[in-house]
């Protein structure tokens, strides 16, 4: 059978939409279409039920949702078993989205390759329904996320909360930011709470959806924005960036992902790993959130979120 008929099977189910599914697989609607129709003609049964408001599984479609799922975790496994290079016994593939991955991701692979010399490891990158998709089919094992997805056979787990500050590529920079700033758009609880206390920069008439990257487009275009400390501590380091003043600051957390199939002896040392390198991380952040109560005119740090209520 074609794999990539019980791909498109599993993105049907999971989205309830045909067109939505052509949009995360990267082919046209009627290449899905004719995908399901040729599974539903192996198989004898219709799997979905279809309207103008979407696609709903039929009883045979749910029934058969649990055999596709271990065809693909069993087809990934194949695969990974397969591609394991001589000279390793195991393997692992972890994801990440991009903001995560540099001084999170990439140390992760430094301490599992440290501590695990006979796991082969593969790096994969990707946006949270794109992971999740990973996930699900068992192309991927464990992944970091902002806003996990849980679908089942999956588990989340709270990592740290990472705290997005507001920097500028300038030497003592203020509140007073007009013209001068870029609204980078972390999720729903971030947008309400800066429009609530920082109406004067709700809308500056640019929005990027780029997480971390947007570190790279203020430091070229001299405007300030909200970003992670972990990431933007270096750039403070290196007086590329500084912190502004008596701006509040906005915990996001983020999440590790886990198949719950996963080899409980690899998920035991992936988790450690993830647990010491988290434990740097929240003092490198407490370092940056101490240096901007130190310039803040008033006692301590305010939170964003904390500030609806006030």
């Amino acid at each position: 059978m074609d794999i990539n008929l019980i791909k498109t099977f599993l993105e049907v189910a999971a989205t309830g939409s045909f067109v939505a599914a052509s949009e995360r697989l990267f082919v046209t609607q009627s290449a899905v279409s004719l995908r399901i129709q040729r599974l539903e003609d192996s198989l004898g049964r219709p799997l979905f039920s279809r309207s103008k408001s979407g696609a709903i599984l039929t009883s045979a479609g749910r029934e058969f949702e649990k055999y596709a799922l271990s065809l693909t975790k069993i087809w990934a496994e194949a695969q990974q078993q397969i591609g394991i290079p001589e000279g390793y016994s195991r393997s692992l593939t972890i994801a990440a989205q991009y903001s995560l991955w540099p001084r999170l991701g990439f140390r992760w692979i430094d301490e599992l390759r440290k501590d695990m010399p006979e796991l082969s490891l593969r790096a994969e990158i990707g946006m949270p329904d794109r992971l999740t998709r990973f996930m699900i089919e068992g192309v991927v094992q464990a992944a970091l996320v902002y806003t996990p997805q849980m679908r089942p056979g999956l588990r989340a787990e709270k990592l740290i909360d990472e705290e997005l500050v507001l920097v500028a590529p300038w030497k003592d920079p203020t509140l007073d930011l007009k013209g001068r700033y870029t609204f980078v758009d972390w999720g729903p609880e971030f947008v309400q709470a800066h429009a609530v206390n920082l109406p004067e920069l709700t809308n500056p008439g640019l929005t990027l959806s780029l997480g971390a990257l947007g570190a790279e487009y203020i430091l070229e275009r001299e405007t300030a924005a909200y970003l992670p400390a972990r990431y933007v501590k270096r750039y403070l380091d290196a007086k590329k960036l500084y912190l502004v003043a008596d701006a509040p600051v906005f915990p996001y957390p983020i999440w590790s992902m886990w198949r719950e199939d996963l080899d409980p002896s690899v998920a035991r040392v992936a988790q450690a790993a993830l647990s010491r390198i988290t434990a740097k991380i929240d003092v490198a952040q407490s370092h940056v959130l101490k240096d901007l109560a130190n310039l803040n005119e008033t006692d301590g740090v305010q939170i964003l979120g904390d500030l609806l209520d006030t």
